[in-house]
Parts: C-alpha cells; sequence; structure tokens
C-alpha cells in the first residue's frame, strides 16, 4: 500500500513538473501557446519566399471582393496546403472582420506573418496580394488622360455604371447578412438619414460612433463567438506600440493642420503630399464591413477637395472592379490621377501604402489580444451596430454620387439593372461584368 502511494505521488510530481515545463515552453515559445495553435510554419528557409509566391498567385487569380478573397484563400490556404486548419482561420477571419479596414488584406497579412514566423512574412504575403491590381490601375490612370474623344467617354460611362451594380450588389449583400433583424435594419436606415443630413467624412465617422453606441444598446443578445486560440509571433509589447503608431497617425495630421498651409494654397508637393497621405489613411482607418465601404469615403476625401472630378472617380473604380485582389487599391488608380503634385507614381505609391497602413497596423496589434477582447459581449454588441451603420453609409453612397453621377435616363437605368442581375443571380465574374458593361456603354452612346 505505502509503495502503492508513493508510486502515486511520483506520478503526481512527475505530472506537475511537466506542466510547469510546458508553461515555461508557452512562456518561451509562441507557438507552442496552446494545443489548438492551428498555423503550421513551413521550414525556417524559405519561408518567406513561400508566403510571396503564393499570394501572388492569389493575387494574379483572386477575382470578386473581399468575401470572395476570403474563400480563395480558405482553398488554398485551409484546404490545398494545409498551412492553418478550419477553426484557427475561421478565428483570423473573425478578428478581420472585427476590426476597421481591408478584411482580405489584413487575413492575408496575418496569415503570411504566422506562416513566415514574423512581420517579414506579413509585408511579402501583402505585397504579393496588392501589386498586381495596383499596377494595372496605375496604368490605367497613366493612360486615361489620353482617353478622349465619344468613344473613350462612352467607355468610361459604362465604367460609372458597373459602379452602380457593384455597389448595389454590396449594399444588398451586406443588408442580409448584417441586418438581420428590426434592431440593427433600424440602425442602418437612421445611418442613412445621418449621413444625408451630415455628408462628409465628419458625418461618417459620427454615424459610426452611433452606430457603436446603439449596438452597445440594442445588439447584446446575440450569442458570442467562439473559437480556438492562435498562436501569434507577435509581443503584447510590440502590439501596444502598432496600436500607438495607428492612432499617432490618425490624430497627428489634424493637430498639426492649423501650423501646415492648405494643401490646395500653395502647400507645395510636401505639404499636398501630406495631405494626400493623411486623406487616404483616414479613409483606409474608418472602413467598416467591406471594400466597397471605402468608396463614400474616398469620394469625400478626394472629390470633395476638387482633387478629382466626380467621372474620373467613378471610372477608376469601376475599372477596379475588372482586376483581381484587392478593391483598396483604386486608391493607386486615384494617388496617380489627382490634380494637384505629387499625382503620378509618387502619388499613386502615397496613397497606396496610405490607405493600407491604418488596417494592417490595427490587426498586427490586435493579434496579441484577440483571445481577450472576443470574449467581451459589450464589444460584440457594439460592432454589431457599427457594421448595421455601414450599410447605412454604402446605402447613402449608392445613390451620392454613384447614381446621381451615373445613371441619366432609363437606358442608363436598364444597362445598370442587367449589370446588377448578371452579378447576383447570374453569378458572373465581375471582370466579365466590366467588359460587357464597358461595351453596353458603346452601344448607348451609338443609340443616343
Amino acid at each position: 500500500m505505502a509503495s502503492g502511494l508513493r508510486s502515486g505521488a511520483c506520478r503526481a510530481r512527475s505530472t506537475a513538473s511537466a506542466r510547469r515545463t510546458a508553461n515555461q515552453e508557452r512562456r518561451v515559445n509562441p507557438q507552442a501557446q496552446s494545443p489548438t495553435s492551428a498555423i503550421r510554419p513551413g521550414p525556417t528557409a524559405g519561408r518567406t519566399a513561400e508566403v510571396f509566391g503564393v499570394f501572388l498567385k492569389l493575387g494574379l487569380t483572386s477575382f470578386g471582393g473581399p468575401i470572395a478573397h476570403l474563400g480563395y484563400f480558405r482553398d488554398e490556404l485551409v484546404h490545398r496546403r494545409r498551412w492553418i486548419d478550419e477553426a484557427g482561420y475561421a478565428d483570423l477571419v473573425a478578428l478581420c472582420q472585427f476590426l476597421p479596414g481591408p478584411a482580405s488584406s489584413q487575413a492575408g497579412f496575418s496569415l503570411g506573418l504566422l506562416r513566415a514566423g514574423g512581420l517579414l512574412g506579413g509585408l511579402a504575403a501583402w505585397t504579393a496580394f496588392t501589386l498586381p491590381s495596383a499596377l494595372v490601375l496605375l496604368a490605367f490612370a497613366l493612360g486615361a488622360g489620353a482617353l478622349t474623344g465619344p468613344w473613350a467617354e462612352a467607355v468610361l460611362h459604362g465604367l460609372k455604371l458597373v459602379a452602380v451594380a457593384v455597389v448595389a450588389q454590396a449594399v444588398w449583400g451586406m443588408a442580409r447578412a448584417l441586418t438581420p433583424d428590426r434592431p440593427r435594419a433600424g440602425i442602418a436606415v437612421a445611418a442613412l438619414m445621418g449621413v444625408v443630413f451630415l455628408p462628409g467624412a465628419v458625418g461618417q465617422v459620427l454615424v459610426i460612433a452611433f452606430g457603436a453606441a446603439a449596438g452597445l444598446l440594442l445588439c447584446r443578445d446575440a450569442p458570442a463567438a467562439t473559437g480556438g486560440r492562435l498562436a501569434v509571433p507577435v509581443s503584447r509589447r510590440a502590439g501596444a506600440v502598432a496600436l500607438i503608431l495607428f492612432a499617432g497617425l490618425l490624430v497627428g495630421p489634424t493637430l498639426l493642420a492649423p501650423a501646415l498651409p492648405a494643401p490646395s494654397g500653395g502647400a507645395g508637393p510636401a505639404g499636398q503630399g501630406l495631405a494626400l497621405f493623411d486623406a487616404f489613411y483616414r479613409a483606409g482607418a474608418l472602413v467598416f464591413g467591406g471594400g466597397h465601404v471605402v468608396l463614400p469615403l474616398l469620394q469625400a476625401e478626394v472629390v470633395g477637395p476638387g482633387w478629382i472630378d466626380p467621372a474620373r472617380f467613378l471610372a477608376g473604380y469601376g475599372a477596379a472592379q475588372a482586376v483581381p485582389g484587392p478593391l483598396f487599391t483604386v486608391a493607386a488608380y486615384l494617388g496617380a490621377a489627382v490634380g494637384p503634385v505629387p499625382n503620378g507614381l509618387p502619388g499613386a505609391a502615397i496613397a497606396l501604402v496610405a490607405i493600407f497602413l491604418p488596417g494592417l497596423l490595427l490587426v498586427y496589434g490586435a493579434l496579441p489580444y484577440w483571445d481577450g477582447l472576443r470574449a467581451r459581449p459589450r464589444a460584440q454588441a457594439a460592432m454589431r451596430g457599427t457594421n448595421a451603420a455601414v450599410v447605412g453609409i454604402l446605402g447613402a453612397a449608392l445613390y451620392d454620387p454613384v447614381w446621381v453621377s451615373a445613371v441619366g435616363d432609363a437606358r442608363d437605368f436598364a444597362l445598370a439593372v442587367l449589370a446588377f442581375v448578371l452579378l447576383t443571380a447570374g453569378r458572373a465574374p465581375p471582370w466579365i461584368v466590366v467588359l460587357l458593361t464597358a461595351a453596353g456603354g458603346l452601344v448607348l452612346a451609338q443609340l443616343r
């Protein structure tokens, strides 16, 4: 009996020792934090190059917007390459949808960071996924000035009608997903009215804040999210630095604005470059709910000050539907096409980095804290209200500037409806719809 007791005690001490060793290993090695760790890192040599190659392929083939991109990622990285399991991927997507910014690009950045074990992998994933569409839209912007005459105007008009169909599809799909009950539908309607009466970027920020407050009051009954843990190679200190940098870049230019010359009043290239960075950074920092929501924010930032005319703005947005990769790369077109210097290649580079940077800083900063935050019911309720408000913001944008600038008569309306039906009921690839609608613009020009 005594021997059995001593044996049991030894086993207990051995188990306790093993647990202490495991706890020490988890503190030293983040990849060992949880038995549900989902990322399967590759060999040390070449992991960043592997990430770049895989995401370059995705950047060349991923059509259809952020939700479709997440589906491509799942097929390629969860099912085919087995970089991450289903639970881990779902948890990562939940984080990226919780934060403002381009969800698919944030998910790609995070997957690259986790796969390669550091920031370099995340930057490789973002660069490879973004580069193809950014280069195409930059080329379109540089050549758009040469598009003159009736035929060119007809094609550009067709691209504006594509924007009508695409934004209408986004409003329809997001409304079904994000406003499934009366409280959230009411928040969306109130947000739409708020944006109508308070146009511009400030009004949109106030409406988003209203959505969060209304969500805290009205959206507490939905079930809490569940999921596994992610083994994150980012320390809490590094995450805090990224979040502080995000906030500093968001409010810093506003605080410094009184001491700087006006962007359009002789500020020179340096002052205008800062204004350009600030405009696109602010737009990227305030986008909740998907890529199409950036449309009203960008419209307020670049059309409002007169940097670009509404027709060229919507033509670029329509062209962005025909290319794979993230919709945020429309910033490359806009940065190159704005009137004030810097424009062209420098303007495109500034705008592209600025619009993506806040989302990447946020996801990098939030990854170490996500497990604790996602379990808070109040945070989830606030996000439900914010997402509902986003539907209202996008609904207002569908009317002005999209509809007002593109639909002039019944023929325009019919072509926009046809494009919408092809995208929704017909499930046609967006690039085919773009080509057909551009050709339809040519036909309408001949009928007028």
